[in-house]
């Protein structure tokens, strides 16, 4: 054999290698840590956003992957445990996953530390530490979407508009669960009322939110011009029906995300009439991507779950929140090349710009030093059928809530300084 052969053998050889070694690439899955609650707390809210999450995943596989990656969907249940969280992270990190969601404040909080130390990437949305948006001290969470203090500014924006473009005077009650989660807003609450001149009242619920007549007793007593609600599930029901006892008017209040399509019939659709809920994730089946989820992975048989849980926003969140991370594991193989790496998922989440899933939710902005988007809210309506949106999608008073930010997050940096 002449020398010129070889050589031609051994390039040949070489890039036959190549090929079967980009093959490969191409062909390694896209792993996502679920480790969610789906025995205790939160399973009136989890089982629809892991349904919607995996019909995406359905959906994208069936259309070739993320840049030809099929994605894999490793799920574990936490029961809202923060050992049971920890423990989930490791077993999974174990078998290579980089890309982690717990949907849980105090299960993410735990895990937080250890996402950090070894550069994983914490999947954060509408949960978890309201400081995590600033980015230059969370370099590896992303909890893309409305803060609860974030949340909180939008909804007082709402009732400034509603009251012509003045707060003083004007009454505010704060009905809250009266544990972590009900408490966040009321630092930025009280700020905001300081700064407008609104008049604040605060009303605590005890877990679980089934007794609550003396709380609304104090509220008729008060006449509140807007009430903000910082509960869930059956707190709603119970609050309504406290509400027409005490001759308070439901178009008053005003909730959280958390309060869905479920709540409204148990509530009963005309009575829940007038009811408002601020959201960054449109409802309903008709924003296209759930139309297209319906139609093609319904369609073949081939959905996570019961078809009625489409009916849930809660369904169109998990969709939501996937839809970003898909787009995000998108850019960072688009623009970074492979192997995928956490570094470079990073890169792809920090290059969204007004992403909104063709009308899912909120448009997004992810910036190095802002991982949260934006906060864009807006208020809906229920008007006995259907949401009917009050406003456009807004962020309001944002120096006010990085200021809560940062000098949160910068307590955060201090304390790990010191470890």
């Amino acid at each position: 054999m002449t020398l010129a052969r070889r050589i031609a053998g051994v390039a040949a050889g070489i890039g036959l290698a190549a090929a079967f070694a980009v093959q490969a690439q191409a062909a390694e899955p896209v792993k996502f840590g679920i480790c969610y609650d789906l025995s205790k707390a939160y399973t009136f809210i989890s089982p629809q956003v892991l349904q919607g999450a995996r019909d995406l995943a359905t959906l994208t596989n069936m259309k070739g992957g993320i840049e030809g990656h099929p994605i894999e969907m490793v799920v574990q249940d936490h029961g809202n445990e923060p050992q049971r969280g920890i423990e989930c992270y490791e077993r999974l990190k174990r078998e290579g996953v980089m890309i982690f969601d717990m949907l849980s404040t105090p299960v993410s909080i735990a895990v937080l530390p250890r996402i950090m130390q070894d550069q994983n990437i914490l999947l954060q949305s509408l949960v978890g530490r309201g400081d995590a948006v600033d980015g230059e001290v969370f370099k590896w969470v992303f909890p893309v979407g409305p803060t609860y203090w974030g949340q909180a500014a939008n909804d007082i924006e709402f009732i400034r508009q509603k009251s012509g473009g003045k707060l003083e005077g004007v009454k505010v009650a704060f009905v809250y669960l009266d544990y972590p989660f009900g408490q966040e807003p009321i630092g930025i609450l009280k700020k905001l009322a300081e700064k407008e001149g609104f008049d604040l009242q605060l009303f605590p619920v005890p877990l679980p939110g089934n007794d609550q007549a003396t709380t609304w007793s104090q509220m008729r007593r008060f006449q509140p011009d807007w009430i903000i609600s910082w509960m869930f599930s059956n707190a709603h029901v119970v609050a309504s029906r406290e509400m027409k006892r005490n001759g308070i008017p439901i178009s008053k209040y005003l909730s959280v995300n958390w309060l869905n399509e479920v709540d409204i019939r148990n509530i009963g659709p005309e009575a829940a009439a007038g009811l408002k809920r601020g959201t960054n994730v449109a409802g309903g089946q008709e924003v296209p991507i759930i139309a297209e989820i319906i139609d093609k992975v319904y369609g073949a048989g081939k959905g996570a779950g019961d078809r009625k849980a489409i009916e849930d926003v809660y369904y169109n969140t998990g969709v939501a929140i996937y839809s970003v991370a898909f787009e995000a594991v998108r850019k960072a193989i688009a623009d970074h090349g492979l192997p995928l790496t956490a570094e470079k998922v990073k890169a792809g989440f920090e290059s969204l710009k007004e992403f909104d899933a063709n009308g899912l939710l909120a448009p997004v902005t992810v910036t190095a030093s802002d991982h949260g988007g934006g906060g864009k809210t807006r208020v809906e309506t229920w008007d006995g059928t259907k949401w009917v949106p009050e406003t456009d999608w807004l962020s309001a008073y944002t120096d006010v809530v990085w200021e809560k930010v940062r000098e949160e997050s910068s307590k955060f940096a201090k304390d790990q300084a010191k470890q």
